[in-house]
């Protein structure tokens, strides 16, 4: 069963004017850079050839997201788009919908820097009927990691993985979670190594009724540096 996405409150908080800077406990850098110092580098770049113009664009940067990081080929279509001052939510759902019409997850992004030109950054996902609620974002993560949130739907089989932007391969799984009914619990605990970059994203996904991947949630934690 592919759920729309509701209206629950979102896993980050809107940015105002007085918004966190990144970095904070309450913003933290997912994907694609894991520094201002990356985000300013890129900029330079830009600025002398032209270099990977799509982190100037929401959209693009949260497909790439969703497909070159956490490696979900299936979701290559935007299906809501929201963009006010330096912060977007950016909707993304199947790229073949089967004439389903859903969202499989809304993307936080804010602009990285002061610049007119800072590239978007990806800092969390807006949860509505299936949200990743622990561990608490921004928090210090060990392993093995209890992870949790509630799930609204069908037969759901819940995967859980921890990645970070410096490795292709995810740091670890566990898989699969049985979960269903209305706005009902789900936990499940995931052991991972080799850690090293400073935030690391954990996403829980869930699918199998037509597609492999139909709706996925992401959390941000770091690491003890």
């Amino acid at each position: 069963m592919f759920l729309v996405s509701g209206t629950q409150a979102p896993t980050t908080a809107a940015p105002r004017d007085s918004a966190p800077p990144l970095g904070s406990r309450r913003l933290q850098p997912m994907w694609p850079f894991s520094t201002l110092a990356q985000a300013r580098a890129w900029e330079r770049e830009f600025h002398s050839g032209g270099h990977q113009p799509w982190h100037l664009d929401p959209d693009q940067t949260a497909l790439s997201f969703t497909q070159g990081y956490l490696g979900f080929q299936g979701i290559g279509r935007v299906s809501s788009h929201t963009v006010s001052g330096r912060d977007a939510r950016i909707g993304v759902g199947l790229s073949s919908p089967h004439g389903v019409k859903g969202t499989a997850a809304v993307i936080h992004l804010v602009r990285f820097g002061t610049d007119r030109d800072a590239p978007w950054e990806v800092v969390g996902t807006n949860d509505t009927t299936f949200s990743l609620t622990r561990p608490r974002y921004g928090s210090i993560a060990h392993s093995p990691l209890l992870t949790g949130g509630r799930i609204t739907g069908v037969d759901e089989n819940i995967r859980v993985q921890v990645r970070q932007p410096s490795s292709a391969a995810p740091l670890g799984t566990a898989c699969c979670v049985a979960a269903g009914g209305d706005h009902q619990p789900w936990k499940e605990r995931v052991s991972f190594a080799r850690a090293r970059d400073r935030v690391l994203t954990v996403v829980a996904s869930t699918g199998g009724h037509i597609a492999e991947v139909e709706r996925f949630t992401v959390t941000a934690v770091r690491t003890v540096r």
